[in-house]
C-alpha cells in the first residue's frame, strides 16, 4: 500500500525561505555542534574552517538539512548566555550561507531572540528542544518569521530533566503535549511543524524504546516526525561502550525508525543514515 492511500495523511511539503522541501521520501539531517561540551566530542566545531568543512562533508554525504546548534542540551550542561550563544551561532550561520547558498539551515535553539537572529541571518527551520516551555515568545516568533519549526517533548531543562523522566503513561503524556501545542501554533497561524519525540530528554531508555516502538501511532497527527537518537545513552547505555562506539547501534535504531515511519532522520553520521534510508526504500519500494 502506497503512503498515499492509508488512512492518516501526513504533511509532506515544507517551505523552508521559498525552498520547497518534500518529505514524502525520508531525508537526514546533519548536526553541526558549534559548542566546547556537546556530548559527542566528533560533533563539536568550534571555528568557522572546521564549521564549513563539516558543513561541505554532510552536504556531500546527501544531507537535505544541517542543524546547528551553540547552546549544549546534554544532560547537565552549562548553561550560557543568549549573548553567548548567539555569538557562537551567527558566524557559523553566515560562513554556511556564503559558501552553501542553496543548503537548508536548521537552528536549535529555545531562545526566541537567538533563533530570529539566525533566521534574518540566513537560516530556515526552528529546532526548539523544549517546544516553547523555556521561552514564552518562541511561538509568536516563529509564527511572525513564518518558518517551519521543530516541536520536541521535553520536561524541565538540560540541567534538571534527568530528574523529570516520571510519567504514568510516557505515550499518553508525550500524545497529549503535542495535540495541547499544535493548536496553539495553528491558533497563531504556524503552517510548518514537524515533531520530535525528544529520545533522551526527560526520559529513560526505556521509555524511549516504548516511544520508538508506537512512533506509528503518531501519525494521527498528520505531521511529519523527525528522529534523534544518533549516539545517545539509550543506545550504548544498552549495547557498552560510550557514545564514540554507538555508530552501529545508531544505524539499527535509524533504520527501526524509518519501518516506523520517521521522515527526517537527524544524525551526526550523515553517510551511514543516507545508506539506511537507501537500503530501506530497497525493501520498501511502494511507500516511496
Amino acid at each position: 500500500m502506497k503512503a498515499k492511500d492509508t488512512f492518516f495523511q501526513k504533511k509532506v511539503t515544507l517551505n523552508a525561505g521559498g525552498k520547497l522541501l518534500d518529505l514524502s521520501s525520508p531525508k537526514v539531517m546533519g548536526i553541526i555542534n558549534i559548542t566546547p561540551d556537546s556530548f559527542f566530542a566528533d560533533s563539536r566545531k568550534t571555528d568557522n574552517a572546521s564549521v564549513i568543512a563539516q558543513a561541505e562533508k554532510m552536504l556531500t554525504e546527501g544531507a537535505a538539512f544541517l542543524d546547528l546548534g551553540a547552546y549544549s542540551s546534554r544532560p547537565g550542561a552549562t548553561d550560557i548566555s543568549p549573548a553567548e550563544e548567539t555569538d557562537r551561532l551567527l558566524p557559523a550561520v553566515e560562513a554556511i550561507v556564503k559558501n552553501f547558498p542553496e543548503a537548508i539551515i536548521s537552528i536549535d535553539t529555545f531562545r526566541a531572540s537567538v533563533a530570529e537572529a539566525a533566521i534574518k541571518a540566513g537560516a530556515h527551520i526552528i529546532n526548539d528542544i523544549s517546544g516553547g516551555q523555556l521561552d514564552d515568545d518562541m511561538f509568536a516568533t516563529v509564527a511572525r518569521l513564518q518558518v517551519p519549526y521543530i516541536l520536541m517533548h521535553m520536561k524541565g531543562t538540560p540541567q534538571t530533566m534527568v530528574q523529570q523522566a516520571q510519567y504514568n503513561d510516557v505515550f499518553a503524556e508525550v500524545f497529549d503535549y503535542f495535540v495541547k501545542k499544535i493548536y496553539a501554533l495553528k491558533q497563531l497561524g504556524v503552517h510548518d511543524i514537524i515533531l520530535d519525540l525528544g529520545f533522551g530528554f526527560a526520559k529513560t531508555a526505556e521509555q524511549g524504546y516504548e516511544l520508538m516502538s508506537r512512533m506509528q501511532e503518531f501519525d494521527v497527527l498528520q505531521l511529519p516526525v523527525l528522529t534523534g537518537i544518533s549516539r545517545k545513552r539509550m543506545i550504548y547505555g544498552l549495547t557498552g561502550g560510550t557514545a564514540q562506539d554507538a555508530l552501529n547501534g545508531t544505524t539499527a535504531l535509524n533504520t527501526i525508525a524509518l519501518t516506523k515511519g520517521t521522515d527526517i532522520l537527524r544524525v551526526h553520521d550523515v553517510k551511514e543514515a543516507v545508506e539506511a534510508v537507501k537500503i530501506w526504500q530497497a525493501c520498501n519500494p511502494l511507500t516511496t
